[in-house]
């Protein structure tokens, strides 16, 4: 099985296409897994000529747990309100690491990268961080960490923060609930939800996990003034129907970040239903290549 490492943490990846051709790395959300990004999609973004690489994040699916400690979410967002450090394990520094240690297990210098969610959060850090490692970032349906902004709906927080269950069926029909009311109004299907759901749940349950994957996020903060430092190409896309980060989030994000592109993508939720990828693979691939033309041209000047 491939895995990449950072440190002590093993991260499985996947890939797919031509290692030559130019890189796309994949990065998820809170508690979602590699295969959250189809292989039809994946395979969109191969038939437009670029190598594919989808990996777990920590604590979730094949990659490393880090069991030894999950930190109350009430007291990390405590220790945010009144300025004080919170106790994690790790926050989105240490997972942006991981995205350069599965680039480095690939032998990729540098690659476009796309986040969606706290996917998008790892991209901004990375960018951040290790800006030499992007050629272009793709921020989807995501936020910067400012408290004003990419707020969820009262009746999605309240499913949102509601425990998962320990059952398979108990968690297919908790996540049903969640996804009814925050993905895209027209594409919700109940059955697609079933078997992602459960697809998931059997690779890897990990309730644990998540939860110290979102102590990172809440105790990383804002990244705004940071954002404001960065020179990587950036392209911005959120749903105007996402009821679980709303759109605003989307826009501080692309408004911080000097020239980024930020595209509304009308009736779209917070998923990335079959009907909108030919749209997301499109506008990712026109802002990869533009970049590579702008590089392109430079380097004949």
């Amino acid at each position: 099985m491939p895995v990449a490492s950072n440190g002590p943490v093993d991260l499985y990846y996947e890939s797919f296409g031509q290692p030559g051709n130019d890189t796309l790395l994949l990065i998820n959300g809170l508690g979602s897994q590699c295969i959250t990004y189809d292989v039809a999609l994946c395979e969109k973004f191969v038939d437009d000529g670029f190598f594919v690489i989808r990996f777990d994040n920590r604590d979730v699916g094949l990659s490393s747990k880090l069991d030894d400690v999950t930190p109350r979410i009430a007291d990390v967002v405590g220790a945010v309100r009144t300025g004080s450090v919170p106790d994690v394990p790790y926050r989105l520094s240490d997972m942006a690491l991981d995205a350069v240690a599965v680039l480095d297990a690939n032998g990729v210098a540098s690659a476009h990268v796309v986040g969606m969610s706290m996917g998008g959060m790892i991209v901004q850090q990375m960018a951040i961080d290790h800006p030499e490692r992007l050629r272009s970032l793709t921020s989807i349906m995501s936020s910067t960490g400012d408290a004003d902004v990419g707020h969820s709906s009262p009746d999605v927080a309240e499913l949102f923060y509601t425990p998962p269950g320990n059952d398979r069926e108990t968690v297919i029909v908790r996540r049903q609930a969640l996804d009814r009311l925050c993905t895209s109004p027209s594409q919700y299907d109940a059955d697609r939800v079933a078997q992602r759901v459960g697809d998931a749940f059997d690779r890897c349950f990990c309730p644990r996990g998540v939860a110290r994957q979102l102590a990172a996020v809440i105790a990383s903060g804002s990244r705004t003034p940071a954002l404001q430092s960065i020179r990587v190409p950036a392209l911005v896309l959120h749903g105007d129907a996402d009821t679980l980060i709303d759109i605003s989030g989307g826009i501080r994000t692309a408004e911080s970040i000097p020239g980024a592109h930020f595209v509304a993508i009308p009736g779209m939720g917070h998923d990335l239903a079959p009907f909108y990828w030919d749209e997301i693979v499109a506008t990712i691939t026109a802002h990869a290549r533009s970049v590579a033309s702008a590089t392109h041209s430079s380097d004949e000047r």
